[in-house]
């Protein structure tokens, strides 16, 4: 079984078709072969206590680690600030790393009880995490295990929680609208995305269930990661590689559009002319679905879908658009240590060594 969605165990089966991937230190990789990252990463390590930098070497080869931060305990979310500090989401508290020194120069705790400090997929603590458009405050969706999360609001200069706001069942992703007035928060096991005011906190509910809710808490069919559209604010929300589920954050409305990879979605980024890449984790059912990719969507609905090789969560793009970073993490069974570097244009792949079970990221 795979992803963030069901209690289970086992790990997915590789694609039947093998994606065109490259080890990043294969030798005889031509130059005109699968583009290495140019940027260097901060990846947070959800299997250690660590962020890990990544980027390539000196002489423009192969990416390599190029040390790691402590920063507590199954770090998931990370969002950068224009000042180059990052803002991870730990199961203890919000750490802050100021990535020119790299060091961890404060740890928040939650004003949430959480209960014990724990590792997993169903651990207490932060999850998604993001910043407002003027950097003064941090939004952090935090997970009670059991029972409805909390937002959190942490002060950046004061290095502090300044308030919370209820939300729903696990908050796997946080976003801000582009004006900095409203916070969306993502709740995977409540169906559901709570939209906060960030200026009183109150909070309205859209359930978002293009497969409706049936099986509650067993259901794997719920969501899981947002993007905002840029052009017009609409939240973004994709399932199974089946449906994208666009939804107006003003009204409610939910409008269905169709999508193509047939496959377990999780991670999504979106660039500034509207296209849309979207993380395939893999197959529900082995027998009918296929297998883990990166759906490259363009605005007017059209897709390409790039196999990957093996379970993969989030995604990041390069400040250019041609490069997106998939992580290895994962959040369930099957994950690898590394990030995929996929070349947005042609399609290859490169795969990169980065971290311990690699979640959030952060381009720097």
């Amino acid at each position: 079984m795979l992803a963030g969605c069901a209690t289970g165990d086992g790990e997915p089966p590789a694609p039947a078709t093998p994606s065109p991937t490259t080890t990043a230190d294969a030798p005889g990789t031509p130059a005109d072969g699968p583009r290495a990252p140019r940027d260097t990463l901060l990846v947070t390590d959800f299997g250690a206590d660590t962020v890990t930098f990544v980027g390539p070497s000196a002489s423009g080869g192969a990416a390599r680690e190029r040390g790691s931060v402590e920063v507590g305990t199954a770090p998931y979310g990370i969002a950068l600030g224009a000042d180059g500090t990052a803002w991870v989401a730990t199961a203890e508290g919000v750490a802050a790393v100021d990535t020119a020194a790299r060091k961890r120069t404060a740890l928040i705790p939650y004003a949430t009880d959480t209960g014990p400090v724990t590792t997993g997929e169903y651990r207490g603590g932060g999850m998604g995490i993001a910043l407002s458009p003027d950097g003064r405050y941090a939004y952090v969706g935090v997970n009670v295990p059991g029972g409805p999360g909390r937002l959190e609001v942490v002060d950046t200069e004061r290095r502090e929680v300044v308030a919370t706001a209820p939300v729903g069942r696990r908050p796997f992703d946080v976003d801000v609208s582009r004006d900095g007035r409203e916070v969306y928060v993502t709740n995977h096991d409540s169906f559901d995305v709570t939209v906060v005011d960030a200026r009183d906190r109150a909070t309205r509910r859209i359930e978002v269930a293009p497969y409706g809710t049936e099986g509650g808490l067993g259901s794997w069919l719920k969501p899981h990661y947002t993007a905002v559209r840029p052009a017009d604010g609409a939240l973004l929300l994709p399932f199974e590689g089946e449906r994208l589920a666009v939804v107006d954050p003003d009204s409610g409305r939910v409008r269905v559009e169709p999508m193509t990879a047939n496959t377990h979605q999780h991670g999504v980024a979106v660039a500034e002319d509207g296209t849309l890449l979207v993380v395939g984790t893999g197959p529900i059912d082995p027998a009918e679905d296929t297998g883990p990719s990166l759906t490259v969507r363009a605005p007017d609905g059209t897709e390409r879908v790039i196999p990957l090789e093996g379970p993969h969560e989030d995604v990041m793009l390069s400040g250019d658009g041609r490069t997106a970073y998939v992580s290895g993490g994962f959040t369930r069974d099957g994950h690898w240590n590394g990030v995929s570097v996929v070349d947005t244009g042609t399609g290859e792949v490169t795969r990169v060594p980065a971290g311990e079970r690699p979640l959030g990221m952060a381009v720097l």
